[in-house]
């Protein structure tokens, strides 16, 4: 986890920011807290605007953080599946009163 490596910060947030830090990890929670798993071309579809090798990388940093798990399956063709760790379901739960605020202070009324 990030307050493990070397230069860690002390702070909460400072952590949690860097666990969360690049354009898309925050929307890579809150599609795989949508789905117990997900495949990589759902996340792919879930996330649009991500190409294939920013969502395997932030996917492979999730995972070196402890928030995402990635398990194969040994079945032909090869399937992957990705979901939260216990750790990642606490973070995104932590990041849903931030989506609020977005919405009450952002989003125009009607849209989703």
């Amino acid at each position: 986890m990030a307050g493990s490596r070397p230069g860690a910060s002390h702070c909460g947030i400072d952590a949690a920011m860097e666990v969360i830090a690049g354009k898309w990890k925050v929307i890579i929670l809150w599609a795989l807290g949508e789905r117990p798993s997900c495949r990589f071309g759902e996340l792919r579809r879930m996330v649009p605007g991500v190409t294939e090798k920013v969502l395997s990388a932030h996917l492979r940093e999730l995972e070196g953080d402890g928030i995402v798990l990635r398990e194969a399956h040994d079945e032909v063709p090869p399937r992957v599946e990705y979901s939260l760790t216990p750790i990642g379901r606490d973070l995104a739960d932590a990041l849903v009163p931030l989506g609020e605020w977005g919405r009450k202070h952002l989003v125009p009324d009607g849209a989703a």
